[in-house]
């Protein structure tokens, strides 16, 4: 499975920043991602057993760390919902590391409790108007909440919760304690999610798997961290996570505890709460929409074969009149919840 290593970002237009005003997600940023690059120097820094995380701690002079840290309180302050910013004044910035893998090139902040040492994480990203429209069609289509905030070339995203799914593939599946098949029953859930709303390249280090006790036995929900791929590559087999090789324990454990009856079950439930998802944000949605399929969001050759061969798939013509890759991801969202009207 070929995946684009060097995606390029693409700007914010003019539609898709009204929509993140009118619904809350553009705000003015005491810190922009630029100004996090005004470091001395970076370490390094390496897991437990001494490899290289690809990540690197970021050193400040003291006058940019001052300025720099009490931008990025105020940023964190917002991002939960704060209004009154003295009521963080416990909050100090403890670190900000700095990523150079990926198209996204993040700086993770931790932000820490000065009462109980208790932290959380947050990131500062370019704003790339395909992981934007990612982020909301997350919000919007699947049970997952999701908090941004979005400022000129700017996008501050929280951190989501779990464990990768690569090092729970690796450590946590062959655990007895592991109910196999809600898991899953989560998986199928979860690909269906990103198939319809074509979220692509869901390789295990690219999603988190949230485990909640329950008075019987754990649930688990799948979820998301990567949002750079929505619907950039023509392929259409990377909007289908099983044919990626990292997910062939995934392929494994539901050929072992799901049969095809169950699976289509499991994936009709999905379909069905995420078209009572999107009656209940129509208008929300249509207006992400009308700015998204007129948005530039990847190649004319790409769009030309992601609409033929997801043509294939549906084994129907209706992706021809598709002009751009917004077209393509509503085609697709209104063929597999069956929305009786098309999208005007």
């Amino acid at each position: 499975m070929n995946i684009s290593k060097k995606k390029p970002p693409y700007s914010v237009s003019q539609p898709l920043k009204n929509y993140l005003k009118e619904y809350g997600r553009y705000r003015s940023l005491p810190c922009k991602y630029e100004d996090l690059f005004r470091f001395m120097e970076t370490i390094p820094i390496v897991d437990k057993a001494g490899k290289d995380t690809l990540w690197a701690n970021c050193l400040y002079s003291h006058s940019n760390e001052e300025e720099i840290y009490k931008g990025l309180v105020t940023i964190y302050a917002i991002l939960k919902g704060h209004v009154d910013l003295t009521a963080m004044e416990h909050l100090y910035i403890e670190r900000v590391d700095f990523c150079t893998f990926g198209n996204s090139k993040p700086f993770r902040v931790r932000v820490v409790n000065h009462y109980n040492d208790n932290h959380d994480h947050f990131y500062v990203k370019v704003a790339d108007a395909s992981r934007i429209y990612g982020l909301e069609m997350e919000d919007l289509l699947s049970p997952n909440q999701i908090h941004y905030l979005v400022d000129g070339n700017t996008l501050v995203e929280e951190h989501i919760a779990g464990v990768p799914g690569d090092i729970f593939l690796k450590n946590n599946l062959l655990d007895t304690e592991v109910n196999k098949v809600r898991l899953a029953k989560e998986f199928v859930k979860f690909n269906e999610r990103c198939f319809v709303r074509l979220l692509g390249d869901m390789r295990p280090y690219n999603y988190v798997i949230v485990e909640t006790p329950d008075f019987e036995e754990s649930q688990y929900r799948v979820r998301a961290i990567d949002f750079d791929q929505q619907s950039y590559e023509g392929k259409t087999t990377v909007y289908l996570s099983q044919f990626f090789q990292g997910n062939a324990q995934v392929v494994q454990l539901c050929s072992q505890f799901l049969n095809p009856k169950t699976i289509l079950q499991y994936q009709m439930e999905e379909r069905s709460l995420m078209s009572r998802r999107l009656r209940f944000s129509d208008t929300k949605i249509n207006s992400l929409m009308m700015a998204m399929r007129n948005d530039e969001l990847s190649t004319p050759d790409k769009i030309i074969e992601l609409k033929e061969g997801l043509g294939k798939f549906h084994k129907s013509h209706r992706f021809e009149g598709c002009l751009t890759m917004g077209d393509i991801v509503w085609m697709n969202i209104e063929m597999l919840l069956e929305i009786p009207q098309p999208f005007k």
